[in-house]
């Protein structure tokens, strides 16, 4: 049996819908070996294809061009799912957006967020998305792009938000913010890109039928998170829209791509 590499990140959503593909709980044609990654770190990791399958965030795929291609199950999109700008006091957009401004990565569909809804920016500082909170608080940087967990954090580090980055793009568009796809490399046959595309859907099912099944492995990445919290990140970025991207989906990532 072929054994496949899977990266994804260590977030709640990640590691609560794959969990069920990644142990063996669901019945495949193929083997999993995960590897799990900050979604920059994957982002960057793509531009070799170093992986079989992989997690990438939609403003990402532009640059990845053809070496992967999406599969419709697996997906982070949906309305009420965007990136934050915080700072250490109410700001305007363009006041934060002078910098220097801490951001999770170049590739990620918060930056291209970021670059659609600012008029210009300042410095950019490129951190890992779980030490920008830190950077914000400590006056390292002026402001922070914050994806994940953070946007249920950053008042307990008594930070403002300057913008919600997601409603922003529902306002423009009406369609739900796209922030990343599960994509197998180019080539992968389109008969195994299918098992693999039926096995995350699998995964997701399993995840939303046995929700308490993957507790102890989103705790084990979780980085000392609370349940309460693991379980809002799980709430809001697996959703439908998980199982199956949607044609509301599809128009938004066409959305989002063509404009990177």
């Amino acid at each position: 049996m072929r054994t496949l590499t899977f990266g994804y990140s260590p977030c709640p959503n990640d590691t609560f819908a794959f969990h069920a593909l990644t142990h063996g709980l669901i019945d495949v044609p193929f083997r999993i070996e995960p590897i799990l990654l900050d979604i920059e770190e994957l982002n960057r990791r793509a531009h070799l294809g170093e992986l079989d399958i992989t997690k990438l965030s939609v403003g990402a795929f532009a640059a990845i061009g053809d070496r992967y291609r999406m599969v419709r199950s697996g997906a982070a999109l949906g309305h009420g799912v965007g990136p934050l700008v915080v700072a250490r006091t109410p700001m305007s957009l363009d006041e934060a957006a002078r910098g220097p401004m801490a951001i999770p990565g170049r590739e990620t569909t918060a930056y291209r967020l970021f670059r659609l809804a600012a008029r210009s920016h300042g410095e950019i500082v490129e951190m890992r998305y779980d030490r920008i909170l830190h950077a914000v608080s400590a006056g390292h940087v002026a402001a922070g792009l914050i994806i994940h967990e953070s946007r249920f954090t950053y008042a307990d580090h008594d930070l403002a938000k300057v913008i919600d980055l997601g409603t922003w793009w529902e306002q423009q568009t009406g369609l739900p913010v796209p922030l990343a796809g599960i994509c197998t490399r180019h080539d992968i046959a389109p008969a195994l890109a299918g098992d693999i595309e039926r096995a995350i859907r699998a995964s997701v099912q399993y995840a939303f039928d046995h929700p308490e099944a993957s507790r102890a492995y989103v705790r084990a990445h979780s980085q000392e998170l609370s349940d309460a919290v693991c379980d809002q990140h799980i709430a809001l970025y697996v959703n439908e829209h998980s199982l199956d991207v949607g044609d509301d989906g599809m128009r938004a990532i066409a959305r989002l791509v063509s404009a990177a």
